[in-house]
């Protein structure tokens, strides 16, 4: 066994220095219509969930790292696809409507931001005053 672990370390070694040529396409479209909302929310928006749900993502040191690449790449691409504020203009008001309802009870159960994100990025996790005024500006509607 203790001749076998050398190998075992080399072809691990191998293994994750081949898997960083596997890089995931990491970008950051243009912003077609951002969602307006007053500048304190907008500002809590910013700072805890557009690194997600936007084009203005921010792909930290880590993201560029195999195997960790690939899940943050799919996770900012599975929060584009769900709620992208960056394209917010070009929703209909029926989605909208869906998305702020989504926002008040995610934001207001703790759901968002996730918790696998908040280690690395503990200025993102949202106080209580925080999670009440977005709970509160979703409820509104996002009336500016």
């Amino acid at each position: 066994m203790k001749k076998l672990l050398p190998k075992i370390l080399l072809g691990l070694g191998v293994v994750l220095v081949l898997i960083q040529f596997v890089r995931p396409e990491q970008t950051n479209p243009p912003v077609t219509g951002d969602i307006a909302a007053p500048p304190e929310v907008a500002k809590v928006l910013r700072k805890s969930c557009y690194d997600c749900h936007s084009n203005e993502t921010t792909w930290p040191w880590y993201s560029k790292v195999a195997p960790v690449s690939w899940l943050v790449t799919r996770d900012v691409n599975e929060g584009r696809k769900e709620l992208n504020f960056s394209e917010w203009q070009s929703f209909a008001d029926k989605r909208k409507d869906k998305k702020f309802e989504e926002i008040a009870d995610e934001v207001g159960e703790g759901e968002m931001p996730m918790a696998i994100y908040l280690p690395m990025h503990p200025e993102a996790k949202l106080s209580d005053a925080e999670k009440t005024l977005l709970v509160e500006w979703a409820k509104k509607r996002g009336a500016p």
